[in-house]
């Protein structure tokens, strides 16, 4: 997806909606490292599992209302990717 379909401040929208869910993910609850937190012990692979990210529930990055987006972790995110499940109602999440 185009990076120039979200807005200029993309970036602290994200990070005011993952500090807004004390960095856990929606779906499963997973904590996940903060922006700029270490975590050594932690292999690459665990790290990435462990990464918050902000998804549109109509998948149009350039819908930035606040019912629009939820926190996942990058697993569940991936897994509401890859079954193609789109346009559910904000704030409802879906069952895997």
């Amino acid at each position: 997806m185009s990076q120039d379909v979200y807005p200029h401040n993309w970036k602290q929208i994200a990070t005011a909606l993952k500090d807004a869910c004390n960095w856990r993910c929606t779906k499963c609850g997973r904590l996940c490292l903060r922006a700029g937190e270490k975590a050594p012990h932690l292999t690459l692979a665990q790290r990435k599992a462990y990464t918050l990210q902000v998804h549109h529930w109509n998948r149009d990055p350039s819908d930035n209302r606040r019912e629009n987006l939820v926190c996942l972790c990058s697993g569940c995110h991936l897994y509401y990717h890859r079954f193609g499940r789109g346009n559910v109602s904000p704030g409802q999440l879906p069952l895997f």
